[in-house]
């Protein structure tokens, strides 16, 4: 097998078929028809099935996609090591919402600071689309707070964090876990490690909240909350100026907690260059 057939069946799965694939990668279909034929008969395995207009992996399809990604992955870091990779092509970092809003830059900074000359590529997700884009190679580390599933990637914890349960002023500031139960809740997306702990922790006490709200960032969960709308649960860094000055109050309930810890993710296969070692260095560090 080579380069090529891998390259195409990560793009066929990646666009979810081969007309897209064709276009995607300005060759034939009849191409990348015949280069997926080429590789399920090396392989003697149906590595695609059709439903309706898309495709999809078939277990033995899951298991050479991991290979093929590690290939290609480990073909294009040798490509850049030989070019001067660690000054040259840019450190991908991803991070979560919370994670993004509280020590992701001052992170990013510090890196800068060493090594100026080191480009840097960063974006900022809910953890679940992190994880894929790590998979997928599309970027070499994470930070993250929500549970990782793949077992080829790699976690390093690096900073202990909590949600805290926070609402509008002139409410009660201790509820108990019926009160608790009966308040209507603004809440992050699905995917979100913040939404994953405390849904989590919410089934262990074996309480239902009543979501009526549901954002993707935490400065519009907090103007809900401040004007009254429902109560939220954020990571303590990301309210902690509006609990100083008074916009928001922190909520107890005895006998709950939401405690979870920051980690770095990264695939199980990654190179970790001299840039990459030194982030991480000082994620464990500065914290």
């Amino acid at each position: 097998m080579t380069l090529r057939h891998f390259k195409i069946f990560l793009k066929v799965y990646d666009e979810g078929g081969m007309t897209r694939a064709a276009d995607k990668m300005h060759i034939s279909q009849p191409s990348i028809s015949q280069a997926i034929r080429e590789l399920e008969e090396h392989y003697q395995a149906r590595l695609f099935e059709r439903l309706g207009k898309r495709l999809f992996l078939t277990a033995a399809g899951q298991e050479l996609m991991h290979y093929a990604r590690h290939v290609i992955s480990l073909t294009n870091q040798a490509e850049s090591a030989l070019r001067g990779y660690s000054l040259h092509s840019p450190l991908r970092i991803g991070a979560t919402l919370s994670i993004g809003e509280s020590v992701f830059i001052p992170l990013l900074r510090r890196l800068k600071e060493k090594v100026p000359e080191q480009p840097i590529f960063s974006r900022i997700h809910n953890t679940a689309t992190l994880e894929q884009y790590l998979l997928q190679d599309e970027l070499d580390i994470a930070l993250v707070e929500g549970n990782i599933e793949s077992e080829y990637l790699r976690e390093i914890p690096f900073l202990e964090d909590e949600l805290i349960l926070v609402a509008a002023p002139g409410n009660k500031d201790v509820l108990t876990k019926d009160e608790i139960a009966s308040c209507d809740f603004i809440m992050r997306e699905e995917g979100s490690g913040t939404r994953n702990l405390f849904e989590q922790v919410m089934r262990e006490k074996k309480l239902t909240p009543h979501v009526v709200g549901v954002y993707n960032n935490s400065a519009s969960i907090k103007q809900a909350v401040m004007a009254n709308l429902g109560i939220t649960a954020l990571s303590r860094k990301l309210v902690e100026k509006e609990i100083g000055d008074g916009s928001l109050i922190r909520l107890t309930v005895p006998g709950i907690q939401f405690k979870r810890d920051f980690r770095l993710v990264y695939h199980v296969n990654k190179y970790i260059t001299p840039s990459l070692k030194l982030f991480m260095e000082i994620c464990q560090c500065e914290y």
